[in-house]
C-alpha cells in the first residue's frame, strides 16, 4: 500500500506491515520516517537489527540468508536494506520479488532508497513490495510552505517565533530540511522556550558553520579565488558534509540561471535582484557573478553540480571534495584549459 508521510504516525500505532520501502532525496524525512519505524519496531519486540548496504558487487543472497538465520537472542528482527542508487539490478529485482512473495513472519524489512523514478515505480519488484508492505515516497517541503513548517517545528519545541523570524530562517535553509531542523534545535539551545524574533535568528544562524557555507558562495561570486580555496579546505577540515556544501552551491546556481536567463531577455539587474529577494548585503556578490558569467556558463556549472551530486550518492565515480573545489573556483572565474 502507498502511504503519505503525514499519515505515518497514526499508521504505526495500528501495527506494522511486513516491510517498508522509504524513497526520496530528502535526508531529514528519510531519517525521521526510518527512526519512527525503528522505534515502533522496538516497542513491539523486534529486539535484533541487521543492516545490509547495497554496493557494487552486493550479494543479494545475503538478504534471504539473513532472514533464514535463526537468532539466539531475539524472536523478532529488523533487517535494514540500504539501497542508495534505487536500482537493484536484475539479481536484486528477483531477490526483492522473491522476498515479497513469502515474507518471514518474524522479520520486518526496512528498505531505504534514493528517489525512485516512474520506471522504478512501475517495475515488478516495486509492485511486489507495494502489494505486501508499505511504500512511502518522501518529498521536500515546497518553498512557499517552508515558513509554516518551520513555525510548526519551533512551536512543537516550546518557542514562539514571529512571522519575520520563520521567514528569515526559511530563506536561509530553503531546499535543506535537515539544515532547517538543525537550526531550530540550535535556536532552542541558544534561547530556550521563549519568543524568537528575526534578530535572534540572524544572530544565531550567522554564528554557525552554515554561515561559513553561505560566506563561501558569496566569496566565489565576488571572484576571490585564493579565499574561495581556503574556505573550502577549512570546511573540509572541520568535517562539514560535502552534501551541505553542494546544497548551498546548487541553491545559488539555480537562482543565477533564472536571473541570467531574465537578463538575456532584457530584464534590469536591480528589479531582478528585488524580485529574487536578494538581501542588500548580497547584491554586490550576486551582481558580480551575473556580470562574470552568461546564461550558458551558469547552465554548464549547474550541470557540473548535478554530476557532483551523483558522486556523493555513489552513482558516479570521482572525489566530491575535489570537484566541489573546482566548481567553486569556476564560479569565481578560474578558467580551465
Amino acid at each position: 500500500m502507498k502511504l503519505y508521510y503525514d499519515k505515518l504516525s497514526s499508521h504505526l500505532q495500528q501495527g506494522l506491515q511486513p516491510l517498508y520501502l522509504l524513497s526520496g532525496d530528502e535526508p531529514l524525512q528519510l531519517m525521521e520516517a526510518g527512526d519512527a519505524i525503528r522505534r515502533r519496531a522496538r516497542e513491539l519486540g523486534f529486539g535484533e537489527r541487521e543492516v545490509l548496504q547495497v554496493e557494487p558487487g552486493f550479494d543479494w543472497g545475503s538478504l534471504l540468508a539473513a532472514t533464514d538465520t535463526l537468532s539466539l537472542f531475539a524472536e523478532q528482527r529488523l533487517i535494514e536494506l540500504r539501497m542508495p542508487s534505487g536500482k537493484p539490478g536484475k539479481e536484486g529485482s528477483k531477490a526483492l520479488s522473491d522476498y515479497a512473495a513469502n515474507p518471514p513472519p518474524d522479520t520486518l524489512l526496512l528498505i531505504t532508497s534514493s528517489k525512485l523514478d516512474r520506471s522504478a515505480q512501475n517495475s515488478k519488484w516495486y509492485k511486489a513490495l507495494e502489494r505486501v508492505g508499505v511504500t512511502l515516497a518522501l518529498w521536500p517541503v515546497e518553498p512557499q510552505a517552508l515558513p509554516g513548517w518551520v513555525t510548526q517545528r519551533m512551536r512543537a519545541r516550546g518557542m514562539q517565533p514571529t512571522a519575520e523570524a520563520t521567514q528569515l530562517l526559511a530563506e536561509r535553509v530553503e531546499g535543506n530540511m535537515l539544515a532547517a531542523a538543525q537550526e531550530v534545535e540550535k535556536l532552542l539551545l541558544l534561547y530556550g522556550e521563549t519568543a524568537i524574533d528575526a534578530g535572534q535568528v540572524e544572530e544565531g544562524v550567522a554564528d554557525s558553520a552554515r554561515y561559513d557555507i553561505f560566506e563561501l558562495v558569496d566569496t566565489a561570486l565576488l571572484g576571490d579565488v585564493p579565499r574561495t580555496s581556503r574556505v573550502i579546505q577549512g570546511l573540509r577540515g572541520e568535517g562539514v558534509e560535502p552534501i551541505l556544501l553542494l546544497w548551498a552551491l546548487l541553491r545559488e546556481l539555480r537562482a543565477l540561471v533564472r536571473m541570467a536567463d531574465a537578463l538575456e531577455r532584457g530584464a534590469g539587474i536591480e528589479p531582478l535582484l528585488e524580485e529574487h529577494r536578494v538581501w542588500n548585503k548580497r547584491k554586490g556578490p550576486v551582481r558580480a557573478g551575473l556580470q562574470r558569467h552568461n546564461l550558458r556558463r551558469w547552465q554548464l556549472l549547474l550541470r557540473r553540480a548535478g554530476r557532483i551530486d551523483r558522486m556523493i550518492k555513489g552513482i558516479e565515480p570521482g572525489n566530491p571534495w575535489d570537484e566541489l573545489l573546482q566548481l567553486a573556483l569556476l564560479m569565481a572565474g578560474v578558467r580551465t584549459v
